[in-house]
């Protein structure tokens, strides 16, 4: 039997990209060996009708996806699927390789269960990761496809970035999300704004009728994060992921004055805005939440207020692989528990 408490033991002793670095190459190892995969896929993925969603025009047959950041590079697709994901978001991708920020760029803080990080889209780029995911889609799970525009792009050429990345991969994912909400790329949250989402969505919308999502950030005012998604809506976004990773260093004492932080700390924080714009753009648009959710009483509360999905990353890292099976399984008592015969009839409960 697999004991994440120790194997996190041996992880936490190590700096904290390399302990990722290994993660990755256990996953990719496991894959590669059918008799160790197998049984891990038997364990931990959940397929239950009370759980299955059309979304997308794709079957979703679970609510929990792994969140961008964790598979960067699409070398983990399949590692995803034995850990019981129902989708995965991969990236963030930017049209060229780039190293990221300056080492070190992650830091745990194990008592709060949260990790800061300022990696900065670091990438194989578009061209290298094309060809790894051309191998796998389409995929038994839905596949998403995070775009973000390199370091170096100026401003005024953004959007070139965003054009490139979704020529380049709309026939390979099953959506794709905008990112301008990480705190990483400098200037990258200035794009944030009416005049880019507009002449963004238009854009997307001539190039291709596959999904196009927005991610936000939740360092904004409800009244901000309500007005800019239902812009992007109106302007042709096919759904709103609520949120990317906060730079209010006052969630944990003596962090880091640089990148973003996620995990536990940010739940409240992520909950609120996400509850902002769902009470608004509810029935209108596709709604994941991401931030803080760690067990299914979480995943739930955002599901009853306007979740069809729900992400996980951070939690990952902290209570091992055991973690989306959990959730699952505890969403299909939660739902039970209330008179439930399906999860489609919880979502947005909290708002009828």
């Amino acid at each position: 039997m697999f004991d994440y408490e120790n194997f996190k033991k041996i992880l936490f002793k190590l700096d904290p990209e390399n302990a990722h670095n290994l993660v990755e190459f256990s996953l990719k190892s496991i894959d590669n060996i059918p008799s160790l995969f197998n049984p891990f896929i038997e364990k931990n993925f959940i397929d239950d009708k009370i759980l299955n969603q059309k979304i997308f025009n794709k079957t979703f047959y679970n609510p929990v996806g792994l969140a961008a950041g964790f598979d960067k590079n699409a070398t983990m697709i399949r590692g995803m699927l034995a850990l019981g994901f129902g989708f995965t978001e991969l990236g963030t991708i930017t049209p060229l390789p780039q190293s990221g920020n300056p080492k070190p760029r992650l830091f745990r803080y194990p008592t709060y269960e949260s990790i800061q990080n300022a990696m900065g889209f670091n990438n194989d780029g578009m061209y290298k990761i094309e060809k790894r995911v051309k191998k796998f889609y389409p995929f038994a799970t839905p596949i998403g496809i995070n775009i973000g525009k390199n370091k170096k792009t100026p401003q005024k050429d953004a959007l070139n970035d965003y054009e490139k990345l979704i020529k380049g991969f709309k026939d390979l994912c099953d959506y794709m999300v905008v990112n301008i909400s990480s705190p990483n790329t400098p200037g990258l949250r200035d794009l944030q704004n009416e005049n880019f989402i507009k002449a963004l969505f238009t854009m997307a919308k001539d190039i291709t009728s596959k999904p196009i999502l927005l991610k936000i950030a939740p360092d904004m005012s409800k009244e901000e994060a309500v007005n800019l998604t239902s812009l992007a809506v109106e302007n042709g976004a096919d759904g709103i992921i609520a949120t990317n990773t906060t730079i209010d260093y006052s969630l944990i004492p003596n962090s880091k004055d640089f990148g973003g932080i996620s995990g536990k700390v940010l739940k409240e924080k992520s909950f609120e805005i996400f509850k902002a714009v769902s009470k608004e753009l509810f029935g209108k648009t596709t709604l994941i939440s991401v931030g803080g959710i760690d067990n299914a009483q979480e995943a739930y509360r955002r599901i009853k207020a306007g979740a069809s999905l729900v992400q996980i990353y951070t939690a990952l890292i902290f209570k091992g692989p055991s973690l989306i099976k959990n959730i699952n399984e505890g969403l299909i008592q939660l739902l039970k528990n209330d008179g439930f015969e399906h999860i489609s009839e919880a979502v947005g409960a909290d708002l009828k």
